[in-house]
């Protein structure tokens, strides 16, 4: 599957509250089986769910519309059927925990195939509904704020993203010849996800759906970011470094990347100036907010963390998409629950670092004329 992207569409964050949440939390913690002790099932919703009860309300806003305008008729195992609620939360286990579709199932008292398809619908109604929540900037005012983020981080100027590539695991037969497309060069099934991050470990630009053996520089190459930049339709504001010196908008990334007058990414070799050296290590700082902002995702939706059992690729896609934009929502809404989730740096455990020897002349002088500036010796 292509590449998927976010919408440029926005909408207000309506976080009013929903009229059944109270009375229903009360019920539905009564009927999880074995997760809550019973003297503190009111109290752990977040252990449950890992966000608060604002964002789970926010979130059945959206999906509100659509899940309510087609029944499923599913009901618990006691026949009761499953409000709009009870299917929201169904779905944001099954992405939260990555437990499979019989345990989530054996927790809340349902068949398999119902969790299966709660979980789906979910999926279909958030991609369609949260689109807003993944975008480029749309204002002057809001980029600048970007950029001085960034600057505030080890002083590069004009920043306006950072760039990281992860891979989503999948457990997928071997004898079967189709999957060799997926197969990785660390000898794993795999497809892949590239973010661009804002300083708030917000992403703003995704592209997945691509088998994970390929290169970074090949799917940056693919995506429609690399042609608007292409373009000129982005990243084309200009900055004055000094009375002789302008820099126009980049992001950075690691040497996986192609060195672009638009993508800035670190010297190497060994042999390297102490201005080199200082500028890979304030270069490394800044972009690690997207390292960050992955680990964060896969470890807040575990469903793409970790080997994912025999997952249609042709679904995939969507569910990491919606995952994304679940992640953005946390992030949107000043969710304190992530706050209380440790924080990994590491998103691609057991993957080597890529190198891309690919450097353009202009963004070799873009570069050294930063690495100049970051040290104060730029004329």
């Amino acid at each position: 599957m292509g590449p998927i992207r976010g919408s440029k569409k926005k909408r207000k964050v309506d976080v009013s509250e929903n009229e059944e949440s109270g009375d229903w939390w009360v019920e539905f913690s009564k009927g999880i089986n074995g997760l809550l002790p019973p003297s503190q099932g009111l109290d752990k919703f977040e252990l449950v769910f890992k966000i608060s009860r604002k964002t789970f309300n926010y979130i059945c806003s959206l999906v509100k519309e659509d899940m309510s305008a087609k029944p499923g008729h599913f009901s618990f195992s006691n026949g009761k059927p499953l409000s709009l609620n009870d299917q929201v939360a169904v779905a944001l286990r099954r992405l939260s925990s990555g437990e499979s579709l019989i345990s989530v199932g054996d927790l809340f008292g349902l068949h398999h195939s119902t969790v299966s398809q709660v979980t789906w619908r979910f999926v279909e109604s958030m991609e369609k509904r949260g689109l807003h929540h993944l975008q480029w900037p749309a204002s002057d005012e809001e980029m600048t704020n970007i950029k001085a983020k960034f600057e505030k981080i080890r002083g590069f100027p004009n920043c306006c993203g950072a760039i990281d590539t992860t891979h989503i695991t999948m457990c997928l037969p071997l004898a079967d010849p189709a999957n060799k497309v997926w197969f990785d060069r660390e000898k794993n099934h795999s497809m892949l996800l590239q973010a661009i991050v804002d300083p708030d470990m917000r992403l703003r630009d995704i592209v997945t759906g691509w088998p994970g053996k390929l290169s970074d520089s090949i799917v940056l190459k693919s995506s429609n970011f690399f042609k608007l930049c292409e373009q000129g339709k982005r990243l084309n504001g200009k900055s004055v470094l000094s009375e002789e010196s302008e820099i126009r908008e980049y992001i950075v990334g690691d040497s996986g990347f192609p060195l672009l007058p638009w993508l800035v990414t670190p010297y190497k070799g060994k042999s390297l100036s102490e201005t080199q050296t200082d500028f890979n290590k304030r270069h490394f700082a800044t972009r690690m907010v997207a390292r960050r902002a992955l680990a964060r995702l896969k470890e807040m939706w575990k469903i793409i963390h970790g080997a994912m059992w025999r997952p249609d690729k042709h679904k995939l896609p969507r569910i990491i998409l919606v995952c994304c934009l679940l992640h953005n929502i946390v992030i949107d809404l000043e969710d304190e629950v992530q706050d209380e989730i440790s924080l990994s740096h590491c998103h691609d455990e057991n993957y080597r670092q890529q190198t891309c020897e690919s450097a353009d002349l202009t963004a070799s002088d873009l570069r050294e004329k930063l690495s100049l500036y970051l040290t104060g010796s730029l004329p």
